[in-house]
């Protein structure tokens, strides 16, 4: 197919108001790169997304598809615009298959070392992104998908998707971050049984052991998770940036360490809200009865 060229505004799969873009910017970017950021105006505005678009390898980890999504959360790191992201996929029933096993093949053991340390290095660099992340589970999020699930705040799964990390199946373990994330989210006895079994769960099951936040019937559309996810991103998006990002830095932190270390966190933190302008409009709306409009200062 060539480059299609009309400026005919059209909506991506799983679009909703505000993530209208033309035939030419999905041409240039959605057909090409494996992995991107689109980013949402109008009442949308401050929500982004990075979505992964690797049909013919069902999003699975390849060194391209890594690359790329390094570049997309470094994008969004950076980018004082954005108040939520939701981590998607476009690919029909399948949110992140895992390890790419045909590159892997071709790698010896130092080179799968290599690339196992990038991998935790991306998750790592996913989790410790300032603003709230939601990632929205439509289909499979297997092995290293479900570690890039894990490593966002919030997960929203379709009730019909399947979990698991399946690495014991393969004569490996959690290697992105799993072994350390799962047992932090649903305790070590849980933990150790689904990761010592390799088995994979539906929707409903990670919801009730407290793996997802919700999980959705799925519609005829495929993206059930996805909306429900977006539901929840226009949430958090009013709320004050500064304000929800020293929240989600004070329990990130605090987490790790003791109470007392952790209520010291807590007071660093809040010391930076204090001198806002955000804090300050808080409080004038609260008194005038009106919504606040926060500006991320």
């Amino acid at each position: 197919m060539g480059v299609v060229i009309s400026q005919t505004p059209v909506r991506v799969r799983g679009a909703l108001p505000g993530s209208l873009r033309t035939v030419k910017e999905l041409s240039s970017v959605a057909h090409i790169k494996e992995v991107y950021a689109e980013r949402h105006g109008g009442s949308n505005a401050g929500i982004a997304e990075i979505v992964m678009s690797r049909p013919h390898a069902r999003n699975s980890l390849g060194k391209i598809f890594v690359s790329e999504f390094f570049d997309t959360v470094d994008s969004l790191r950076h980018d004082s615009s954005v108040r939520v992201v939701v981590v998607k996929s476009s690919v029909h029933g399948v949110f992140c298959a895992g390890a790419d096993l045909k590159e892997r093949a071709q790698m010896d053991n130092a080179e799968v070392s290599l690339f196992v340390h990038r991998l935790r290095k991306l998750m790592n660099e996913i989790a410790t992104l300032p603003m709230p992340t939601i990632a929205a589970i439509d289909g499979y999020a297997l092995g290293g998908g479900l570690e890039l699930a894990l490593a966002c705040d919030l997960r929203v799964a379709a009730s019909s998707a399947k979990m698991g990390l399946i690495e014991t199946t393969r004569g490996l373990l959690p290697g992105a971050g799993g072994s350390q994330r799962l047992p932090r989210l649903v305790g070590i006895g849980l933990a150790k049984e689904l990761i010592f079994t390799g088995r994979q769960i539906d929707g409903t099951k990670a919801y009730n052991i407290g793996l997802v936040n919700d999980a959705v019937p799925q519609n005829e559309s495929g993206d059930a998770a996805y909306v429900k996810a977006f539901e929840l991103a226009q949430e958090i998006c009013p709320r004050a940036p500064v304000a929800v990002k020293m929240s989600k830095l004070s329990m990130d932190k605090g987490i790790e360490v003791d109470i007392s270390s952790g209520m010291a966190i807590e007071a660093m933190c809040y010391g930076q809200v204090i001198p806002t302008k955000d804090r300050l409009e808080g409080m004038s709306a609260f008194k005038e009865k009106r919504q606040p409009h926060y500006i991320g200062e």
